[in-house]
């Protein structure tokens, strides 16, 4: 176990190497990763190779390195401030790491570490901001894993944001007393309008934003994210979403949206849960719509978080409306809808080219009026159909399609809970979708897809709903037996 004497054997520094020289020596693959990780800066890059393989020597045409394609000899280190013995040979680069360190430059051997006088750390950059991330040179993969999950965590508009920051610094200093307003500034900065805006890529708007937080008085101003948790396994998330989610100050959520995911949001925020499962609406949408107004109005930063994507299905309208009208400022973040959830489920091509251009997202309930809806006609050409919640109307689905001249031959595939580890599969036709009806022990969500494209589905691990007809009716003779 680690104590807590454990002390770093290497300090890390930012080392400035602006237009200062910095040398890589080596002809294969070890060079190249070196060359093009100091490339990343804005240091003047020289390679001593004299035979590159075809890969560096590729590379070093397209950069502005300068290459010396010479023999190595020790005075091709004069003047740098760093250098990196890259060639792959141990006794060759113990030699250039001597070298170096003869002339009190600082020096750096690949996959050496007894030969370093620094260590190269995995970075995740935005520039002017970056990470760096160590282990001394004993896990260079664990350096890399971590760096693709702080890679994940951070806005690619970072860099420019904090590049804005900077131009406000001296004004925050002049307006703003030290403490909590200076405080307050910055975090609304970096996680408010200006933020979002940039994120955006709307510079211009981001410093009006940044202007008139600095010579706002009045309390923060509330903003609401409606934000599609997709069709239930966390790791389906989008990134911009798992960013949000750990900033907000109230996390509003539908009961379909699984824990795990609301659990992805920030430790301390507020978690309300305000039903929309069939059967059971804790909260109407009036409601639903008051709340959100009301907390923006209180200053708070929301996730309004919404199974599969909040503009299908997820009533985002009424509320986005609601917002509008209240001046309350939102935003829209997308997520994997259920309809592509169960495809991939499927690997199932949801356009296929010769059978299938077209798709149609709609509920069983669609049907139920007196006429066949327009998107009917779309099916009978060949669209592929993705028919949510539709479980309960299964047979009324069938029936009305087939009537409609749709063949009762037509593919059919279905999936309740789609890209969740208890996920259910099933396939068959049209004239098998009324066996649906009858299963009440499908209790999660139920996406119906209906088409020809459907045919080229991967059925290996899903059950024919022609058995479920079977075993339904197998169940009504024993009761009638009884």
């Amino acid at each position: 176990m680690m104590s807590e004497t454990t002390k770093l054997n290497a300090f890390p520094v930012f080392m400035r190497v602006e237009n200062a020289l910095v040398v890589v020596v080596g002809n294969g693959d070890e060079a190249l990763a070196k060359a093009r990780l100091l490339s990343q800066s804005s240091a003047s890059l020289k390679i001593v190779a004299d035979a590159p393989e075809a890969a560096l020597a590729s590379w070093i045409s397209s950069h502005s390195a300068t290459h010396v394609e010479e023999a190595y000899a020790p005075r091709h280190l004069e003047g740098a401030v760093l250098v990196f013995a890259a060639s792959g040979d141990e006794a060759f680069d113990r030699r250039v790491s001597e070298d170096a360190r003869a002339k009190n430059i600082p020096v750096n051997a690949v996959d050496r570490p007894e030969l370093c006088d620094f260590f190269t750390p995995a970075i995740v950059n935005r520039a002017p901001v970056c990470v760096a991330i160590g282990t001394e040179g004993a896990g260079p993969v664990l350096s890399q894993l971590i760096r693709a999950k702080i890679d994940r965590m951070l806005a690619p508009s970072l860099g420019a944001l904090a590049t804005l920051a900077n131009t406000f610094r001296e004004a925050a200093e002049r307006l703003l007393p030290k403490g909590h307003a200076r405080r307050r500034f910055w975090n609304e900065f970096f996680e408010g309008a200006p933020a979002r805006e940039l994120e955006i890529g709307h510079f211009a708007e981001a410093q009006e934003a940044a202007a008139e937080l600095l010579l706002r008085r009045s309390a923060a101003d509330g903003h609401v994210a409606l934000v599609g948790a997709g069709p239930g396994a966390e790791d389906l998330l989008t990134l911009r979403a798992q960013r949000l989610l750990m900033q907000a100050d109230v996390i509003v959520h539908d009961a379909l949206v699984p824990e795990a995911v609301v659990a992805m949001g920030r430790r301390d925020a507020e978690r309300l849960a305000v039903g929309k499962r069939k059967g059971c609406h804790s909260k109407s949408q009036a409601e639903i719509n008051d709340l959100l107004v009301g907390l923006g109005r209180q200053g708070k930063k929301v996730v309004r978080l919404k199974s599969g994507d909040p503009l299908v299905f997820g009533r985002a309208g009424e509320e986005m409306q609601a917002l509008r009208d209240a001046e309350i400022s939102y935003e829209v973040v997308p997520g994997v809808t259920a309809a592509f959830a169960a495809a991939a489920d499927f690997e199932l091509p949801l356009t296929l080219r010769g059978v299938a251009s077209s798709m149609v997202f709609t509920t069983g309930h669609d049907l139920k009026g007196g006429t066949l809806p327009d998107w009917g006609k779309l099916a009978i050409s060949g669209a592929t159909v993705a028919v949510y919640m539709g479980r309960s109307v299964a047979a009324e689905v069938a029936a009305r399609l087939i009537e409609a001249g749709l063949s009762p031959d037509t593919a059919v595939a279905v999936v309740e809970n789609a890209s969740l580890g208890d996920r259910r599969l099933f396939h068959g036709t049209i004239a098998d979708l009324p066996a649906l009806g009858s299963r009440d022990e499908l209790t999660g969500p139920v996406m119906t897809l209906i088409g020809d494209a459907v045919a080229g589905a991967n059925f290996a691990k899903s059950e024919p709903l022609a058995a479920l007809e079977r075993g339904v009716a197998a169940i009504e003779i024993q009761e009638t037996d009884a």
